[in-house]
């Protein structure tokens, strides 16, 4: 069940262990609605002292006619769900333990959305993941805040979306990270059920351990420089360099040792996120590789 309600939207709310306030983080979830991948998306955040709120933009359906409704919306760059992205952001920044600074992320579906969120008021930065670009990408992302996305080559799609996404904030002169993955299909950032691996690779929609543990890191290195204001990065991070304020590295694992973060109450349904200072092993599908 969804944890609070932004106004008359569901949405799932992860907070972090470590001492406050955070920046806030609205994370947008795939076509497939609120489920534990974007929530593990979440807790992601908050181990690394981000607040992170996933709204379900779908409302708990998943029939054809919203889905189809969310990418006319995204096309539009307007609609009721960016009017719930907005209010989640607010809601968040009013918080007293955000910093009143707030990002957005989004994968697939709501990579389309977080893309389309850059150059609405509020937001610092933002992260893309496979989201569709808009054929005007230079006058739909006017203005917009720092973006860092992460495609993959053999994505269905093709390279024109990231391509498109490149120069258009490199001619609006919007600080950036764009980065296309060779081996990476579509969706490389989620885990799958294993009885359906066959089907996803010949459908190029397989996780893909490399591309997604480089553009964690990046998307945290993006977020620290640009929600925390920390250093930016050189471009090239040595082993061991702490990302996001909290001296840890990102691992993604596939291996069994994988370990589920450990949530301890605080409020009422807040999920409460820490992690320590050593590596993190994260198992795809539980929290969101």
């Amino acid at each position: 069940m969804p944890d609070v309600s932004v106004g008359s939207t569901a949405a799932y709310l992860a907070v972090p262990v470590t001492p406050g306030p955070w920046p806030g983080v609205v994370a947008i979830h795939e076509a497939f609605g609120l489920n534990d991948d974007i929530k593990a998306h979440a807790d992601r955040l908050a181990a690394l002292g981000y607040l992170a709120l996933a709204p379900d933009l779908l409302a708990g359906r998943f029939w054809m006619r919203c889905v189809r409704s969310m990418f006319r919306q995204i096309t539009a760059g307007s609609g009721p769900a960016f009017e719930v992205l907005d209010t989640c952001r607010g809601w968040l920044a009013e918080r007293q333990d955000c910093t009143g600074k707030t990002g957005v992320i989004g994968f697939c579906m709501g990579g389309g959305f977080a893309l389309m969120c850059a150059p609405r008021d509020g937001f610092s930065a933002a992260a893309v993941n496979y989201g569709v670009v808009p054929a005007d990408a230079q006058r739909a992302l006017a203005g917009s805040c720092p973006v860092v996305g992460s495609y993959g080559a053999r994505d269905a799609m093709g390279v024109s979306h990231p391509e498109r996404l490149e120069a258009a904030l490199t001619a609006l002169g919007v600080p950036h990270d764009v980065k296309v993955y060779p081996e990476a299909g579509h969706g490389f950032m989620d885990s799958r059920p294993a009885v359906l691996a066959p089907l996803l690779a010949l459908a190029r929609l397989q996780y893909d351990k490399a591309a997604a543990e480089d553009a964690w890191q990046r998307i945290f290195a993006f977020f620290g420089q640009y929600l925390k204001d920390l250093p930016a990065p050189d471009g090239r991070r040595p082993e061991g360099v702490s990302l996001g304020g909290l001296g840890i590295q990102v691992v993604v694992d596939q291996a069994a040792g994988g370990a589920a973060l450990r949530q301890r109450p605080g409020r009422p349904d807040d999920h409460v996120v820490g992690a320590a200072d050593v590596d993190i092993a994260v198992r795809p599908g539980r929290l969101g590789g």
